[in-house]
């Protein structure tokens, strides 16, 4: 009881002077502290006593001090604080003043990653923010985002998926939360950037004619600016199956002949460029080269004396 100024009077009556809890910053850095003064008006003869509130479902706590005339303390744990005065002399005790809430930063670092990290995304596609935490061990952290339309339920998931517009280009930030009143810094911006136009494919051929026995090489890209794709091959109408065996990151060879066509694909789900531009590739027939060969051997020659 000899803590709690209440007990020091058996007849105290509560003054009607005004307090003002003051702080000269609401974040603790990280090592650092933070000021906070208790102004009693006409503050003259008056004793100061501090009381914190360390979570919301806790009671506040009246806080040890060894200069109870001092109305600085110098704090370095987050928390809900107040103040108030009182005088022996009066027996006054002054209202609480009102609540200032004190964030203190861990010494935790939260770092901010894009999945997939492309160099170009497009509208359309989906992308994951995840936000780790080094060292959280056991810790239930909550997770605060930047810019705010990400601070949505559930708070306690490292990540945020999105199926992204030109909306979405911007800086983004992310941090965990360990209580109340305890988090790390902010971590380091990733910027994103949003593309309007789906990407068109493009597809090439080494030679329109298949050889006998042979094939052609068929090169399908996406502009060299994104990365990430790998290849859908079709023959005949483009919105038949694509040709699974030939799913690639790089060129194909065929052996058939027929219209050809292309696209990108990249993510989960996957995202798909436009269709190619069609390559028709041809076939040399046996029967056209034997052809070929049987009219050579009938080519009148001209003989000059």
């Amino acid at each position: 009881c000899i803590q709690n100024v209440s007990c020091l009077f058996l007849n105290q009556t509560t003054g009607r002077r005004r307090v003002t809890l003051t702080a000269d910053r609401t974040i603790i850095p990280l090592g650092g502290r933070v000021t906070l003064t208790c102004s009693v008006e006409d503050p003259a003869g008056f004793k100061y006593e501090w009381f914190r509130q360390t979570s919301d479902s806790s009671g506040k706590t009246s806080l040890q001090t060894d200069n109870v005339d001092e109305s600085n303390r110098v704090i370095s744990q987050g928390g809900k604080y107040t103040c108030r005065g009182w005088t022996s002399e009066q027996f006054v005790i002054t209202s609480e003043s009102e609540e200032v809430v004190i964030e203190e930063t861990v010494s935790n670092r939260a770092t901010l990653t894009l999945q997939p990290n492309w160099p170009q995304i497009f509208r359309g596609e989906t992308i994951t923010l995840r936000c780790d935490i080094k060292d959280g061990g056991d810790t239930e952290w909550t997770y605060e985002w930047l810019p705010d339309n990400l601070n949505t339920p559930p708070t306690h998931n490292e990540y945020r998926s999105i199926s992204v517009t030109e909306a979405h280009s911007g800086e983004y930030r992310c941090k965990g939360r360990r209580d109340s009143y305890s988090s790390t810094e902010w971590s380091d911006v990733i910027t994103l950037t949003v593309s309007s136009n789906r990407p068109k494919a493009e597809l090439r051929a080494d030679d329109r004619d298949i050889p006998v026995g042979g094939s052609v090489t068929l090169t399908c890209s996406v502009n060299s600016s994104s990365s990430g794709w790998k290849y859908f091959w079709y023959r005949g109408e483009k919105t038949s199956e694509p040709l699974t065996s030939q799913l690639s990151a790089g060129p194909i060879r065929v052996s058939k002949e027929g219209v050809y066509w292309c696209r990108g694909g990249r993510g989960e789900p996957v995202y798909y460029t436009e269709y190619s531009d069609s390559v028709t590739i041809y076939r040399k027939g046996e029967f056209d080269i034997c052809f070929l060969n049987r009219i050579k051997l009938y080519v009148p020659f001209i003989v000059i004396d």
